[in-house]
């Protein structure tokens, strides 16, 4: 089985910063890691290569330094990395960054699965892993928890819902997006960091992947951040102390007064 990885290099949440000229996540001198939700789509694809053989590879868009996750994937398990990197992609919202990756995911081939995290952690938005499937017209299905079963043509998974689980049967070529009940992530083996430093990617440009000037980077994101600014305090804030039936009392004397 062929997969192929989305991944992403985000900030670490202990250190986001916004650039007040452009309104979007400042990246240049934050520290970075991989998208903890993108490490269990990784963990995920190794295992069903170890189960089914095939190869992995795994697929970031970024500056240069995002080979560096390139780098941990690998030394996860993963055969090859694939780097998307020009500076015509900076400042790509959502739906911008599903068409660059689209066509790179074209400029690779032959895959029979695309995995990706439920989300990014700096956007927050899910709506990437969608929008991939989408431009590739693909199926997709989101929130996997676990896989049941699998082979080269078809994938039996539980999708994670608000009040249990779907049981839900695909056949290949699909794209999932995965949530962290699914699998605990491996840490990379001695061999596999050796194999890491090593490693060599390929990098494609935007013009490498034929992508259209205007679908990509700032250009082609119809979305855009005009504004950002903290929310306002709230005030009134209490407090309560002492046992848990004091505390309880304390509490109904207070929403008295809204009755």
């Amino acid at each position: 089985m062929n997969i192929i990885v989305c991944i992403k290099q985000v900030p670490d949440a202990k250190d986001v910063r916004l650039d007040p000229e452009t309104n979007t996540l400042a990246r240049e001198g934050v520290q970075s890691i991989m998208n903890p939700y993108d490490q269990h789509a990784l963990e995920e694809a190794v295992s069903l290569r170890e189960q089914l053989g095939g190869k992995v590879t795994v697929l970031t868009m970024g500056p240069p330094q995002a080979e560096e996750i390139l780098k941990q994937a690998i030394s996860c398990g993963a055969d090859k990395g694939v780097l998307v990197s020009d500076r015509a992609f900076a400042g790509a919202d959502t739906w911008a960054t599903s068409y660059t990756l689209a066509k790179a995911v074209e400029k690779i081939g032959d895959f029979d699965l695309i995995l990706c995290g439920k989300q990014a952690i700096d956007g927050d938005t899910a709506q990437v892993g969608p929008g991939l499937a989408i431009r590739l017209d693909i199926p997709f299905v989101t929130c996997i928890q676990n896989i049941r079963e699998a082979s080269e043509s078809e994938l039996v998974m539980e999708r994670m819902m608000d009040d249990g689980y779907d049981v839900v049967a695909v056949s290949c070529p699909v794209l999932l997006t995965v949530v962290k009940d699914l699998n605990t992530p491996r840490v990379p083996s001695l061999k596999g960091k050796m194999k890491a430093k090593k490693a060599e990617f390929t990098v494609l440009s935007a013009e490498d992947i034929g992508a259209d000037a205007a679908c990509i980077g700032l250009a082609g994101s119809p979305t855009q951040v005009v504004d950002v600014f903290p929310p306002k305090p709230r005030g009134g804030r209490a407090i309560l102390n002492g046992s848990m039936e004091e505390q309880i009392e304390q509490l109904v004397e207070k929403l008295a007064v809204y009755l």
